[in-house]
C-alpha cells in the first residue's frame, strides 16, 4: 500500500513509550510547581518561527493549500494520456504536499507546546480536516496510474528523465494493485480519515489534557503535584514508600477512566480492521507489513525467539529483587536504580558534550553537522505546565529537525536525546540526498539511526568507567536499555498481535480482557519473582504507540540492527562506517531490509536477534559475577 505524504510524515514521530499529561501548578510553598514557558530561556526553546514566522503567516499557507486542492481536476482521466502530464500531475502533489506537511507539522508542534491551548488544538484540526480534503481530491491519482497498461507505464518512465524519478513510487504502486479500491472507494476512504484518527485524538486528550494524578509526598517528604515525569523519576528513587505512593496515585488515576479507555483501544483496533478488510489483506498484520516488504515470518520469528529464549530476562528480575532485598518484587520495583552513581544529574550542557564525544568515531561531519544542530533550535528542552510528555522528532522535508524532550538531568534522558538526535540527523542527509518523494525514513530504517546512537553512547560511557561501581551502574542501564527498546517492545508487540486476531476472530475487546492479556504478557515475560497487584495490569490501555497499528516491533529489530551496525564501526571494519553514512542518506527509494542490508545487516535471518539475546545474557551474567566479587 501506497501512504500519502502526510501519513509518511506522521510516522517519522519517534515517541516515547509512556505519554501522558501535566497537571495545574501546586502551591508554591512546595517549591516544586511545574515552570511556565515563559520561564524557559529561548535558548532552550524550539525555533518554530523558522517553519513560520507567525500564525498570520500560517494561515496564508493555509489558503494557498486551500486553492490547490482544486487544481487536481484538471488531471482526472486524462494521466494515461502522456508522460508529460503524469509528470504534471505528481509534481504538484509533490508541491502541495510539502505545504501541506508543514502546516501540519506547525500545528501540532504548537499544540503540543501546551496542549491547553484551544487555539491550536483548532488549528491542527483545520489542517487534519483539510488535509482529508486534499486527500479525497487526489484520491484519484492511485487507482487511475493502475489503470494504465504496464508496458505503456515503463515506456512513460523510461522516456521521460524528469519522471523517471518516480519510477521506484510507480513499480511500487503496481505491486500494491490489488489493494488500490477504485477512485470512489478510495475518496469515500480518504474522507474518513479524521473518523479514522479518532481514537487516538480521543486518547491523547485524555492522557494528556484530562487526567490528574493528584498530589502525593514525593521521595523527600515535599507535597507535589504528580506528573508523568514527576512519576517515572520518582520510579527510580530509592525510596520504596514514595514509589509505591506514586504508583498508587498513578494507577488509580486511570483505573477511573479504564473502560472509556478500553473503548477507545478497541475502536482504534477496529478501524485498522476496517482498512485491512477494505483493501483487501487478510490482516492487519499482514497490511501493516505490507507496504515496507516486510515478510510476515520476520514479525512471528522476532516474537518466538524472544519468546523461547526468556530465561536471561527471568534471571535479571531474580537478580533484582536479590541486590534489592525485597522479599516481593513489585511492579513499581522495575526501575529504581540498583547501583547508587545511577542517581547522578547531568545538566543539559553536559548532555551535549557527553554526546558528542561518543559520537566521534561516526566522522567530522557528523558530529560538526550535530554540534550546529544544538544550537539552531532544534530541541525545546524543559518540562513546562500544559507541555506534551515524553520525547519525539519530527519534521518535514523543508523544515529542519524539531525534537521535543522534557529533560530531567538523568542518564536515561541523555540517551533519549542522543537517541532523538539520531533521528534528526537521520531526516537531515536524507532529506539532502532525495527528492520529496523518497525524503522521509520509515521506521524499519528511522529507528536503527537513532538505537546506533545510544550504542555509541553506551560504548563510550563504559570505556570510561572509573571503577568498579561506575562498571556497575553502566551494564545495569545497558540492560534496561535492552529490556526497555528490545525485549519490551516484543512484549508489546506480542499483546497488539493478540487484541488485533481477538478482532479479527469476530470476538470483543473489553477492559477485562485488555486487563487479561496484558498481565499474561508481563508474566511470560518477567518470570515468577515479579508480583503483579490486581489492577497493576492496565498498561496496555495508556500506550500511545499502540495507536498506530504494529509498529513498536521495529523498535526491536532496529535495535538488534543497530547493535550490529554500531560494533562494527567501533571495530574500525573496512567499510563499514562508509556503509553506515551511506544508509543515513537513503530514504524511501528502495526496500527498507535493503537499506539496512547495504549497511552490512541481513534482518531475512535470525542472526542479529539471536545475537542480542546472547548479549543481554552476557550482560547479566557479567552483573552477576561483579556483584559475587563483593
Amino acid at each position: 500500500m501506497i501512504f500519502s505524504k502526510l501519513n509518511k510524515t506522521i510516522i517519522l514521530l519517534a515517541v516515547i513509550i509512556l505519554l501522558a499529561a501535566f497537571t495545574p501548578e501546586i502551591t508554591a510553598q512546595s517549591g516544586r510547581a511545574v515552570p511556565q514557558r515563559s520561564d524557559i530561556a529561548d535558548t532552550y526553546k524550539w525555533k518554530l518561527e523558522d517553519l513560520y514566522l507567525n500564525d498570520a503567516t500560517w494561515e496564508k499557507e493555509f489558503e494557498i493549500f486551500k486553492a490547490g486542492i482544486p487544481r487536481f481536476a484538471e488531471f482526472q482521466g486524462k494521466l494515461g494520456e502522456s508522460a508529460e502530464t503524469l509528470l504534471r500531475c505528481l509534481k504538484l502533489r509533490d508541491s502541495l504536499e510539502n505545504i501541506g506537511d508543514n502546516l501540519y507539522v506547525f500545528s501540532y508542534l504548537k499544540r503540543d507546546e501546551d496542549t491547553r491551548v484551544s487555539r491550536y488544538q483548532e488549528m491542527s484540526d483545520r489542517i487534519t480536516s483539510l488535509y482529508a480534503q486534499y486527500s479525497g481530491a487526489t484520491a484519484f491519482i492511485s487507482p487511475e496510474i493502475l489503470t494504465i497498461d504496464n508496458l505503456k507505464l515503463q515506456s512513460f518512465i523510461n522516456g521521460n528523465e524528469e519522471l523517471s524519478v518516480y519510477s521506484y513510487y510507480l513499480n511500487e504502486l503496481v505491486r500494491s494493485k490489488e489493494h488500490i479500491l477504485s477512485d470512489k472507494e478510495e475518496t469515500i476512504l480518504a474522507l474518513a480519515a479524521p473518523l479514522a484518527r479518532a481514537p487516538m485524538d480521543i486518547f491523547t486528550m485524555i492522557d494528556n489534557a484530562d487526567i490528574k494524578y493528584g498530589t502525593i509526598y514525593d521521595q523527600d517528604s515535599n507535597l507535589i503535584e504528580l506528573t508523568n515525569e514527576r512519576y517515572i523519576s520518582i520510579l527510580r528513587s530509592p525510596n520504596r514508600r514514595a514509589r509505591h505512593d506514586a504508583s498508587e496515585a498513578f494507577n488509580e488515576a486511570y483505573l477511573k477512566y479504564k473502560n472509556t479507555l478500553a473503548a477507545t483501544l478497541a475502536a482504534s483496533v477496529k478501524k485498522d480492521y476496517f482498512y485491512a478488510q477494505a483493501r483487501k489483506y487478510n490482516s492487519c498484520l499482514e497490511m501493516s507489513l505490507f507496504s515496507d516488504h516486510i515478510p510476515e515470518v520476520v514479525f512471528n520469528n522476532l516474537i518466538d525467539a524472544v519468546r523461547n529464549n526468556l530465561a536471561s530476562m527471568h534471571k535479571w528480575a531474580s537478580l533484582r529483587k536479590k541486590i534489592m532485598g525485597v522479599d516481593t518484587l513489585q511492579t513499581y520495583d522495575l526501575m529504581v536504580p540498583l547501583v547508587p552513581a545511577q542517581t547522578r544529574k547531568y545538566t543539559y550542557e553536559e548532555a551535549k558534550k557527553i554526546i558528542l564525544e561518543a559520537l566521534k568515531p561516526l566522522g567530522k561531519q557528523y558530529v560538526g553537522d550535530l554540534e550546529k544542530g544544538f544550537d539552531a533550535g532544534w530541541v525545546d528542552v524543559y518540562e513546562t505546565e500544559g507541555k506534551r510528555s515524553g520525547g519525539y522528532q519530527w519534521g518535514t522535508y523543508s523544515s529542519h529537525p524539531y525534537i521535543l524532550m522534557n529533560y530531567n538531568e538523568s542518564l536515561d534522558n541523555i540517551f533519549t536525546l542522543a537517541h532523538e538526535m539520531g533521528h534528526a540527523m537521520h531526516s537531515v542527509y536524507t532529506q539532502k540526498n532525495e527528492p520529496y518523494i523518497y525524503g522521509n525514513n520509515p521506521l524499519f530504517t528511522a529507528e536503527v539511526a537513532s538505537t546506533c546512537n545510544e550504542a555509541l553512547l553506551m560504548d563510550y560511557l563504559l570505556k570510561k568507567a572509573r571503577d568498579k561501581q561506575e562498571k556497575m551502574y553502566l551494564l545495569t542501564q545497558y540492560i534496561e536499555n535492552i529490556l526497555n527498546t528490545f525485549y519490551s517492545q516484543v512484549r508489546l508487540s506480542e499483546f497488539e498481535k493478540t487484541i488485533h486476531e481477538r478482532i479479527e476472530t469476530g470476538q470483543a475487546i473489553s477492559a477485562e480482557f485488555l486487563q487479561q492479556a496484558y498481565r499474561e504478557t508481563q508474566e511470560r515475560y518477567w518470570g515468577p519473582d515479579l508480583f503483579i497487584a490486581q489492577d497493576r495490569d492496565i498498561g496496555g490501555m495508556r500506550i500511545n504507540h499502540l495507536y498506530r497499528q504494529f509498529y513498536v516491533y521495529k523498535y526491536a529489530t532496529s535495535f538488534a540492527a543497530a547493535q550490529d551496525i554500531a560494533q562494527r564501526i567501533l571495530k574500525k571494519e573496512k567499510g563499514a562506517l562508509e556503509a553506515y553514512l551511506g544508509f543515513l542518506k537513503v530514504g524511501s527509494s528502495k526496500p527498507p531490509v535493503e537499506i539496512i542490508k547495504d549497511a552490512g545487516v541481513d534482518l531475512t535471518t535470525p542472526d542479529p536477534v539471536n545475537a542480542t539475546i546472547k548479549k543481554f545474557s552476557e550482560l547479566v551474567d557479567e552483573m552477576e559475577r561483579l556483584l559475587n566479587e563483593g
